[in-house]
């Protein structure tokens, strides 16, 4: 019996969607770091008002 050759389209299509999956996740995590940083920098200008009013 002759063997039916196995497409490769499984798994490229796997190994893409992995990729974007991968790629879905960093951009989040980033974008959450930058949030954070940002939400940092907000917090310590309003400390620094509060202590230049208090003199």
């Amino acid at each position: 019996m002759k063997e039916k050759p196995q497409s490769m389209l499984l798994p490229i299509l796997a190994a893409v969607v992995l990729a974007g999956l991968g790629r879905m996740v960093i951009q989040k995590f980033r974008a959450d770091r930058r949030a954070e940083g940002a939400a940092r920098e907000d917090l310590g200008r309003k400390v620094s008002e509060v202590m230049r009013g208090r003199r």
